[in-house]
């Protein structure tokens, strides 16, 4: 069995491929950072391959995740981790526009491939990291909250796309809260979940097949908080 973890070079995405090779996975690597891939490849002793990619040029993105495939002959599971984000309170644009690149048009053309692939072969496994962030707009980080709803509203109608066509494949909408990356820098330690920890909750929900899942499981609350809050208690808080 094989996955392809796109946005491999750190973070959750470098932890589950470990993981991954652990369970006995041949893993495609995937980032922008090829050094970083070879680091990583080194370390694992199932099949790997590695890729050098940037979601934000997506028609090369596009051709060499297709090669990828090819070369590993068979891919039951992707999981689309590769995401940016800034602190943006003033809204410059480069930011936001690198934000949406990456999050928004570079996922949907990585899921674009995997689904077609998957969609050929009949089967598999769909993964895409969105946030907490997308369940309501935040004024830090405008462009990211916006372009991780976009992920999870993306995988939802993938969801229901292939169900309606009646094929056997799943699609994970993994929201994590805050995972030690540059994004949560000076939270509370309490609220901070390390990437192997988010990493090791994301395959539990991988192996159980699972349409929804919150990193770590204390942010379901969180959530649920999020969701019902009117607006004038949500413009307090934030």
């Amino acid at each position: 069995m094989n996955a392809i973890v796109i946005g491999a070079s750190s973070g959750i995405g470098l932890e589950l491929a470990r993981l991954l090779a652990a369970s006995g996975y041949g893993v495609g690597l995937v980032a922008r950072r090829g050094d970083l891939l070879e680091g990583l490849a080194r370390e694992l002793s199932t099949p790997v391959w590695t890729k050098t990619l940037d979601l934000a040029q997506t028609d090369e993105a596009m051709s060499g995740l297709r090669e990828l495939i090819a070369e590993m002959k068979d891919v039951e599971l992707f999981v689309i981790s590769a995401g940016t984000g800034f602190f943006n309170p003033e809204l410059e644009w480069e930011p936001e526009r690198a934000t949406i690149a990456v999050n928004v048009v570079g996922f949907a053309a990585a899921a674009n491939v995997a689904i077609e692939h998957l969609k050929q072969r009949g089967a598999g496994h769909l993964v895409g990291i969105s946030s907490l962030a997308a369940l309501r707009g935040g004024p830090e980080a405008p462009a990211y909250g916006a372009s991780k709803a976009f992920v999870s509203n993306y995988l939802e109608g993938l969801r229901l796309m292939l169900r309606r066509k009646h094929l056997p494949i799943t699609v994970t909408d993994v929201k994590p809260g805050f995972v030690a990356t540059r994004m949560a820098q000076g939270e509370r330690q309490f609220w901070v979940a390390s990437p192997a920890e988010a990493a090791r909750q994301i395959l539990d929900a991988i192996r159980h097949r699972k349409r929804h899942v919150y990193v770590t499981r204390r942010w379901r609350l969180v959530a649920w908080l999020m969701k019902l809050a009117p607006d004038w208690l949500y413009r307090r808080v934030r």
